[in-house]
């Protein structure tokens, strides 16, 4: 085989690959903030793909709040509530933030991400439910471990970055077995921004001190999936984890 027939193959099997790796622009974005973490963006059948800190994106975190992504699906598909309007009334005791003191529903709660109240949906649950579904939708290491109210935020079960794509991308396509009703409930719920080209639906969350915004950018054109996570100490920090997605999305040419 001549050089020019290896370089043309070459550059094929170059066009074949997916785009992904140590993406030197999403690495400044990090560095600039001075944030250690890392992001995961791909495009729905997963041709185009970029990561910044592949280690860090296939290590396994506590999912804090992006949990209520599932755990909304499995509450209402156990009728822990009959819908997201159903009321489960505030006990009068400080919850911590302002916005947590007050009785809640699915539809205030997850914006919020009022913690006692998916602890309170949780109990419903039951213990015994989480884990047939979290080994069904392979969601990171399945544990649920002895707490119902507390698995998701102290350590039990974890979740990499990657794997929140895989997932996010399979309730996209909607390949598990929840009622099409919780499907389109939760696609509301996750609304964080709607324009004319496209619209942003999203979940934070933070717990032992690792931030995380994970979710997804629809246009008429392209579906692609986003996983941010960073270290974080402080609520100060808050903003960064939309902020340096935004700016990732925008670098890329997504939004």
């Amino acid at each position: 085989m001549t050089k020019a027939v290896h370089f043309i193959a070459a550059l094929l099997l170059i066009g074949a690959s997916p785009v992904y790796g140590m993406d030197s622009d999403l690495t400044n974005l990090f560095r600039n903030k001075g944030i250690n973490g890392t992001i995961v963006i791909s495009i729905m059948d997963g041709t185009k793909k970029y990561i910044h800190d592949d280690e860090r994106a296939n290590s396994r975190m506590v999912p804090a709040s992006t949990f209520k992504i599932p755990n909304t699906l499995i509450a209402l598909e156990e009728k822990a509530v009959a819908d997201e309007k159903e009321i489960i009334k505030w006990d009068g005791v400080d919850k911590g933030m302002a916005v947590w003191n007050k009785d809640q529903s699915i539809q205030t709660a997850f914006p919020s991400s009022c913690v006692w109240f998916y602890q309170a949906l949780a109990k419903r649950v039951g213990i015994g439910k989480y884990e047939p579904y979290l080994r069904k939708m392979k969601y990171g290491n399945e544990q649920v471990g002895p707490e119902v109210t507390t698995f998701w935020l102290e350590g039990d079960l974890k979740i990499s970055a990657v794997e929140q794509i895989d997932f996010l991308k399979k309730v996209y396509a909607r390949e598990y077995s929840f009622r099409p009703s919780s499907y389109e409930i939760l696609k509301k719920l996750m609304i964080i921004e709607e324009t004319p080209v496209y619209t942003l639906r999203a979940k934070t969350g933070w717990a032992q001190k690792v931030g995380w915004f994970v979710g997804y950018v629809e246009s008429a054109n392209d579906t692609w999936f986003f996983a941010m996570n960073m270290d974080m100490a402080k609520i100060e920090d808050a903003p960064l984890r939309k902020e340096i997605t935004i700016a990732a999305l925008k670098l890329k040419g997504i939004i």
